[in-house]
């Protein structure tokens, strides 16, 4: 018998002057991914907490988490275990040095286990841009907001 378990998972929508959002392109367990920074809340954190911990470890940056964008509000199963129900959250972001954040470019899709960050135009995102979901709606969101 499966035990039903809830994978809650935070995401920061960060934008520079530019206008452009910060995404990341990983590659873990053979799958090659895009989606926005974040990921999973640990026993113990608040939501923004979380946020905070995850750009800490995954850019090195104090980010201050901002607005509320968006939450799930419908059942969805977790892209990589069918038994956890996802709840995704997402928050703006704000850092005050993001106009000093730079990445190199690299070819896409990678084949090494690593995550990678770029800057995408906000008048490029949309869903087609992302691999799972939830963060398809949330970048037609963004798109329109």
């Amino acid at each position: 018998m499966s035990q039903h378990r809830f994978n809650i998972r935070v995401y920061g929508l960060l934008i520079n002057e530019k206008n452009e959002v910060l995404i990341t392109d990983e590659y873990r367990s053979g799958l090659f991914f895009t989606k926005f920074p974040g990921g999973g809340l640990e026993w113990g954190e608040g939501t923004r907490d979380c946020l905070i911990r995850e750009f800490k470890e995954e850019l090195s940056i104090d980010i201050v988490p901002g607005e509320l964008f968006y939450c799930t509000d419908f059942f969805v199963t977790s892209a990589w275990k069918a038994t956890d129900q996802l709840i995704s959250i997402y928050y703006l972001v704000e850092y005050p040095l993001v106009n000093e954040l730079m990445f190199d470019s690299y070819p896409l899709p990678s084949r090494e286990e690593r995550e990678l960050f770029r800057w995408l135009p906000l008048d490029q995102v949309g869903a087609h841009q992302f691999t799972f979901p939830i963060d398809q709606l949330v970048a037609e969101k963004l798109k329109k907001d």
